[in-house]
């Protein structure tokens, strides 16, 4: 078992509830995850799920109702786990009538220390050199968003704890994010734990990825692990095609995906992964011609949608 000081997040029976007794709202409810150092993490879940909380529990803005959570092996909130993590969490602000440069020199200076190439190398890396020295009350979502990257880098954590890193961001901003993201893990050798709702950004970038629901975790595990042991499609090219739907229908009744056309001698079908070779095999042996198949992997956004479904159907039981 690799030991706790490998370990970037540690979150152990984690607990926190809002309110007093009679309306209270747990937010997190005895949560435990590991993140290991030099991994890409995605934290994932619906609005509502305990994601902000978990972050802000990391982060030391509130404390736990239960459970503990660790940096690097040290309490959260500890001087050395302080030094050891930069964070962008939603909704950072900054001095509106200040620049960009002003703004970072500031947080610097407040840090005890004042590195000008630093600080001229973030903003070059965010993309907001031409932006410098113009007040940040002028600037966009996604400007600010690049200013608080910079800012969540300025002491060069080896932890960066990105909450919704791509709001306000175009199509091309998002793509720089994520080859940012890449940089700052595989370059820089940083961990990075990520909470967004572009769950294709997620499925690019992430080594591991959380899902949490109601403050429950859901599901954990590597990304290629968890969509591979689960429903993916497989489109069928077929002749003669009532024969083949009368084989699946009589041995796998709940995998033909309904045709968008009815002429088509294309089938799709709702399968696990060990089920194709058998679906092919019977085919042949009725003698159903196969002239193409295609196998598509489930995304991650498909598979996020079908697990935090059935987790409201078994609270809804």
């Amino acid at each position: 078992m690799v030991g706790m000081s490998h370990q970037a997040i540690a979150i152990k029976g984690l607990s926190k509830t809002y309110g007093k007794a009679g309306q209270a709202v747990q937010a997190v409810r005895d949560l435990n995850l590991q993140v290991e150092a030099g991994q890409v993490y995605g934290f994932l879940g619906p609005n509502g799920a305990g994601k902000s909380t978990t972050i802000r529990v990391l982060m030391d803005l509130i404390r736990p109702t239960a459970g503990e959570a660790f940096l690097f092996g040290k309490p959260t909130g500890s001087l050395e786990s302080r030094k050891r993590v930069g964070a962008l969490v939603e909704g950072a602000d900054f001095y509106p009538f200040m620049s960009a440069w002003d703004n970072l020199v500031v947080l610097d200076r407040t840090a005890g220390s004042y590195h000008p190439d630093r600080i001229a190398g973030l903003i070059e890396s965010v993309g907001l050199s031409q932006k410098a020295r113009q007040p940040v009350g002028g600037f966009s979502t996604g400007m600010k968003q690049r200013l608080g990257l910079a800012a969540a880098l300025l002491n060069d954590p080896e932890l960066l704890i990105l909450d919704e890193p791509t709001n306000g961001l175009d199509p091309a901003g998002i793509q720089e994010m994520r080859v940012f993201i890449r940089e700052q893990a595989h370059t820089h050798d940083k961990t990075v734990f990520l909470s967004s709702h572009m769950l294709n950004e997620v499925e690019q970038v992430c080594d591991r990825v959380a899902i949490i629901n109601k403050g429950i975790l859901l599901r954990e595990g590597p990304v290629e692990t968890l969509l591979e042991d689960e429903v993916g499609q497989m489109r069928l090219q077929v002749r003669p095609v009532y024969k083949a739907r009368q084989v699946i229908v009589a041995r796998w009744p709940d995998a033909l995906v309904p045709p968008e056309r009815d002429d088509s001698d294309w089938l799709t079908l709702s399968l696990n992964p060990d089920q194709a070779p058998l679906v092919v095999n019977e085919l042949v042996q009725s003698g159903v011609q196969i002239f193409q198949l295609v196998q598509k992997r489930q995304s991650l956004e498909e598979f996020f949608i079908a697990v935090t479904a059935q987790a409201r159907e078994r609270s809804d039981a």
